[in-house]
């Protein structure tokens, strides 16, 4: 077996904790010891939330500089989390943004996202950004941007286990009216980064 340690980060209500509890479940299906944990305060007005799952380890922590990958759900989280990330990592990121109120007001600017991928690509050794929230309206709801992502990181074997196990968990876990856009935004993020 080999360990991994995913830190997860968004912003509320883009399903970053549904895709960490699916990664949980999908790893302790393939019989993965799993250890997960999360961090969320005022996520439902839009605030941070970063969760974790470490496959091989007690400790659901990550401290700065040991993830081996790096999934962010929004473009400016994924920036204020590349500490966690370790030289040589993998991130798999949304390349679209949500903008914080601060920006949306004036008061603060957002980071251009060549900016971020060039940071991004100063630690990893793979930095792929993809509009997950285009890709998710197109397999049909936007809510599915959290799929995407995550059918991204499985083609790119960031995750521990194979799209099939990632899509059997999708039809188990998720509410059967759901599954199907779910699928397709799986297929979606992973052809965006096999071309």
């Amino acid at each position: 077996m080999q360990r991994a340690r995913i830190f997860f980060t968004g912003v509320g209500g883009q399903g970053t904790l549904t895709a960490t509890k699916l990664v949980s479940l999908t790893a302790l299906d393939e019989g993965l010891p799993v250890t997960s944990g999360e961090i969320h305060g005022m996520a439902q007005r839009g605030g941070v939330v970063e969760s974790t799952v470490l496959i091989g380890y007690l400790s659901p922590k990550i401290t700065h500089g040991e993830a081996d990958v790096l999934l962010g759900f929004e473009l400016l989280e994924t920036l204020r989390a590349l500490c966690y990330l370790k030289p040589g990592g993998k991130l798999i990121s949304n390349s679209e943004s949500l903008p914080p109120l601060s920006v949306a007001t004036g008061k603060a600017s957002y980071p251009a996202l060549d900016d971020v991928r060039a940071k991004a690509q100063a630690v990893a050794s793979q930095a792929l950004f993809l509009p997950c929230r285009t890709l998710a309206e197109e397999a049909g709801a936007a809510q599915s941007a959290n799929t995407v992502l995550l059918g991204a990181a499985c083609a790119v074997k960031a995750l521990p286990f194979g799209m099939d196990a990632l899509e059997r968990s999708v039809r188990k876990y998720l509410k059967p009216a759901l599954a199907e856009v779910n699928l397709k935004a799986l297929e979606l993020g992973a052809k965006a980064v096999l071309g």
